[in-house]
């Protein structure tokens, strides 16, 4: 036999309840799921809130669940608590995101500027001329280098 029995944790857990509002739990699967959901947490490394004294997960969580160190949620709660969960997550993520962007920005800004405008275009003299050039360019040099290599 469980001790405490399931409806003493029925009524250790909606023992907060007003007259009229609905219980938080209202059946043994309810109590079963949350002590089983803690002792989960147990073994995946969440800390007792009671003294284990060698105890199984289960039984730990019995005893917490018993003694008031834990809660269980109404479902509109646990819904709340995962959005907000989540919410804060997503900030996270956009706080780091938003960090990087700065951090691109201030490198983009500390890279020098080249640009090629004059100020003032009259001061660059377009020559379309280019012949000039191709009589200062020694062609036998050119042929004689790419031959030896």
């Amino acid at each position: 036999m469980l001790h405490p029995s399931y409806s003493d944790l029925m009524d250790v857990v909606n023992k907060g309840v007003e007259e009229g509002e609905t219980p938080v739990v209202n059946s043994r699967y309810s109590i079963v799921m949350a002590t089983s959901k803690r002792a989960r947490q147990l073994v995946a490394g969440a800390e007792a809130q009671v003294n284990p004294n060698g105890k199984k997960a289960l039984s730990v969580a019995i005893e917490e669940l018993a003694n008031e160190k834990i809660h269980i949620l109404a479902e509109t709660e646990e819904i709340v608590e995962e959005v907000v969960e989540e919410k804060e997550e997503i900030v996270e993520e956009v706080e780091i995101i938003e960090e990087e962007e700065k951090e691109e920005i201030v490198e983009e800004e500390s890279k020098p500027v080249i640009t090629t405008e004059y100020e003032d275009e009259d001061d660059y003299e377009y020559d379309d001329d280019l012949s000039k050039y191709d009589e200062e360019i020694d062609y036998d040099l050119y042929d004689e280098y790419y031959d030896n290599h």
